[in-house]
């Protein structure tokens, strides 16, 4: 079986809309949730978010592109274009035919749904927009990268809630090892911070109505009340390491494992003692060939919402006790649903290189059901060889990605 390395990044997050300016920001335990600016949002009764700041995609987008695309596919692109930079590929070393394209996201076009669905209804049907379809559709993301990069592989859209990118980027990793590609261009991209989208999961009584953007997200904290949505994407470009080595590439980081289950337990809610979580991780590990005690950090799913992390802290001190150190990034960038498992693997990525753990910012009394170590400032500086970065999803869906830090003097 191949092996699979990381030799570009890019992103479009809360905290800034490059790899590099993200993982700064995130180390610093900057907080991108701020009040809502894209709607009025008073009548839903949230007043904060995640909200990507000053993008502007012509930067790196054509006018017809921006124009003609939903934001998540504008993010996913954008993204995208920083990657494939960051990577230096091009036509002169890289096959079409040897490039393909898995990228999740959960939701899609909403943004689009909403405007197209309130045309319909104020102007009548034949005021429907006639990209109002390849606007919306979630596997768009991943049909336009492939259009502007010219690759010519598989081009898959994965859709499993907010385990879209972590699913993508296994995907990616398991189709590189068994040889069917050279490289994949793999992530998630979201931009759900619209008035159905916060509306939506408001009814679920999902999302945290605090207005102080400090203390709106706060995984593991017992007086956690409910996620903070955010939007955007990242991208991370995959490649066969002998490819890789061949063209003298640069390699971030090593992709060494993946498990992916099903709780098969409720529509919303994840099963209270993680038994699919800890399945999960476990698959991620045994196929990097390390045992828990190896694990040196774990970025967890961390949504600040009761059931959530109570069964994903349960499951990981089930499977890896109370000493390996865990933060949720979530309470600085918010839940990108399904970009999250792609920033927060560049977050990972960051940690590996920075030897620095970001920090479960927010957190004033941790939950007592949280039985984990949290990352703080007291305890953030560490090497971290091998980690490990969760997602899961609405519907029961679990992913997990495994991590290695890139040592050239021990390939």
């Amino acid at each position: 079986m191949n092996r699979v390395v990381i030799t570009g990044m890019g992103a479009v997050t809360p905290l800034g809309n490059t790899a590099p300016e993200y993982i700064k920001q995130l180390l610093a335990s900057k907080v991108g949730i701020a009040p809502i600016t894209k709607f009025d949002a008073e009548p839903t009764g949230i007043t904060v978010a995640g909200e990507v700041k000053d993008f502007d995609g012509f930067q790196r987008l054509d006018k017809k592109t921006v124009k003609r695309n939903d934001l998540f596919t504008q993010y996913a692109m954008y993204s995208t274009s920083e990657a494939m930079e960051d990577a230096q590929l091009n036509e002169t070393n890289i096959d079409p035919e040897d490039m393909g394209v898995i990228y999740g996201s959960g939701i899609g076009g909403l943004t689009t749904i909403e405007e197209q669905v309130i045309k319909m209804h104020d102007k009548g049907p034949k005021r429907v927009s006639p990209l109002f379809v390849p606007n919306s559709i979630v596997n768009m993301a991943a049909g336009n990268i492939s259009i502007m990069i010219n690759a010519q592989n598989t081009s898959q859209g994965i859709v499993t809630a907010c385990s879209s990118a972590n699913n993508a980027i296994g995907n990616a990793f398991e189709y590189l090892k068994q040889g069917k590609a050279q490289v994949i261009v793999t992530g998630g991209t979201e931009a759900s911070v619209n008035e159905i989208g916060i509306a939506g999961f408001a009814a679920l009584t999902a999302l945290s109505k605090s207005e102080d953007p400090n203390q709106a997200s706060i995984p593991f904290d017992k007086d956690r009340n409910g996620f903070v949505m955010g939007e955007g994407a990242a991208t991370l470009i995959l490649e066969n390491y002998d490819h890789a080595k061949a063209r003298g590439a640069k390699i971030y980081a090593e992709v060494v494992g993946y498990g992916t289950t099903s709780d098969a337990y409720h529509m919303t809610a994840p099963d209270p003692q993680g038994k699919g979580a800890i399945r999960a991780m476990k698959q991620a590990i045994d196929e990097a060939g390390i045992t828990p005690d190896q694990v040196d950090y774990i970025n967890a799913h961390g949504t600040s919402t009761q059931a959530n992390d109570g069964a994903e802290a349960q499951g990981i001190n089930a499977l890896f006790g109370d000493q390996v150190p865990v933060s949720s990034t979530k309470g600085m960038t918010g839940h990108l649903l399904g970009a999250a498992g792609a920033i927060e693997a560049v977050g990972t990525i960051g940690a590996m290189l920075h030897s620095q753990m970001p920090v479960n910012v927010g957190v004033k009394n941790q939950d007592e059901e949280a039985p984990v170590t949290l990352v703080n400032d007291d305890n953030k500086h560490r090497e971290v060889r091998y980690a490990i970065s969760n997602s899961f999803g609405f519907g029961g869906h679990n992913a997990v990605i495994a991590f290695k830090r890139w040592d050239e003097d021990h390939e």
